[in-house]
């Protein structure tokens, strides 16, 4: 979609009296929305669904957000810090966008803030780094899924509250897997056996299963997002540690994303999320059925992501009437958070990241025989973030 002005409305009808025609009214700008997503590499499934959530609230909306009239224009980062950055530059200083979202990885999101935040507002609809909650946030960057380090916090609780004692720990060496083992071990009480950290592009785990198999952990979690946690979660049932071993991760890496590939392999894993499939309120209903309709398939945890993101981005554009020049009402627009969230209750934290409540999840089968995951408890309510104390904003 490439629109930046509407038409102009041509006269339906003379004037009274005079047979003049009625005078042309302009139609105001559509708002330009920034993505800057992965699309390709191991990461493209995950910058799709976010792509896709968020494509879905604005079709659900008449191809509006708020009613205001939007224009999104997607750009691929393939899981590239420069990339991303570069497209920040070309799209915040030469093309004026003032809204942006989209990024899927925190290396790349840390590359793009230095140029987003100064001149733009930051939504995201993924990527919540430790450095942007903590010393480093900021008036224009809102984080609408999580600040990193919370979904690994439930499920280091759980394996906790389970009994589990011995532990190998595993993520890509990047800043959200660094944040990810961090938030495990902060509600993990047990001993950490091994704590782990692979290449961002690895697909080919045979010497960590090997260190998996000699240490004998009770457990093992990983973060694994996208095309990593795929050849992961196959490579661990191949090696025949399936069914000896437990499997723990967080919702990334269990995910409607990865099921299609995985199969059967991922049944019996345990994880955490702030959103699921079976959550029964009315805006996550509305989400399942018409991204299913839309795109034929389920949604996920990053489409789920997207969709709210568009909506937030909506109850500001609403608030402002479109008006997203003045960005201390813009962003205070986002703070007050007047959307309906898939997950439920939302609010934001005095660091722009949720205050918000994170479930477990089973994978299992439904009753059309589908791999999904089913929501057995609650690990938090109302849990937010352990940096947002450093953070200065009110």
């Amino acid at each position: 979609m490439r629109t930046t002005r509407r038409s102009i409305l041509a006269a339906t009808a003379a004037l009274p009296a005079l047979g003049l025609a009625r005078p042309a009214i302009a139609q105001p700008e559509a708002v330009k929305i920034g993505m800057i997503t992965t699309l390709s590499g191991p990461g493209a499934a995950l910058g799709a669904d976010i792509r896709d959530g968020f494509n879905l609230a604005v079709k659900n909306a008449g191809g509006r957000l708020g009613g205001v009239a939007v224009e999104v224009v997607v750009a691929d980062d393939g899981l590239r810090p420069e990339n991303g950055r570069a497209i920040a530059e070309r799209m915040v200083r030469r093309e004026r966008v003032q809204v942006l979202t989209g990024i899927v990885f925190s290396n790349v999101l840390l590359a793009v803030a230095p140029v987003v935040l100064p001149a733009a507002t930051y939504v995201s609809a993924n990527a919540g780094p430790s450095q942007l909650a903590g010393e480093g946030c900021h008036a224009n960057y809102f984080n609408v899924a999580w600040q990193n380090d919370n979904l690994h916090e439930a499920v280091g609780q759980y394996m906790t509250q389970q009994g589990v004692r011995r532990a190998f720990i595993l993520a890509p060496n990047y800043p959200a897997g660094r944040d990810a083992l961090t938030g495990f071990k902060r509600f993990y009480k047990g001993e950490v056996v091994s704590e782990t950290y692979t290449r961002l592009d690895q697909l080919d785990y045979a010497a960590e299963l090997a260190t998996i198999r000699n240490a004998s952990p009770e457990a093992v979690y990983i973060f694994l997002p996208g095309g990593l946690g795929i050849n992961f979660i196959k490579q661990y049932a191949a090696a025949g540690l399936r069914g000896r071993i437990p499997l723990y991760g967080p919702g990334f890496s269990f995910d409607q994303d990865v099921f299609p590939a995985v199969g059967e392999d991922a049944l019996g894993c345990f994880n955490a999320a702030q959103w699921a499939l079976d959550l029964p309120n009315p805006a996550n209903r509305t989400f399942v059925e018409t991204f299913e309709r839309e795109y034929g398939r389920l949604p996920s945890l990053y489409a789920s992501q997207g969709y709210d993101a568009a909506n937030l981005i909506g109850s500001a554009l609403a608030a402002t009437r479109g008006d997203v020049s003045d960005r201390a009402a813009f962003a205070a627009a986002l703070k007050r958070a007047d959307f309906a969230s898939v997950r439920g209750a939302f609010r934001f934290g005095n660091n722009n990241h949720p205050i918000q409540t994170i479930y477990m999840r089973e994978v299992v089968r439904d009753g059309q025989g589908r791999i999904v995951n089913r929501t057995i408890g609650v690990a938090f309510e109302n849990h937010q973030d352990a940096y947002a104390a450093l953070c200065r904003l009110g």
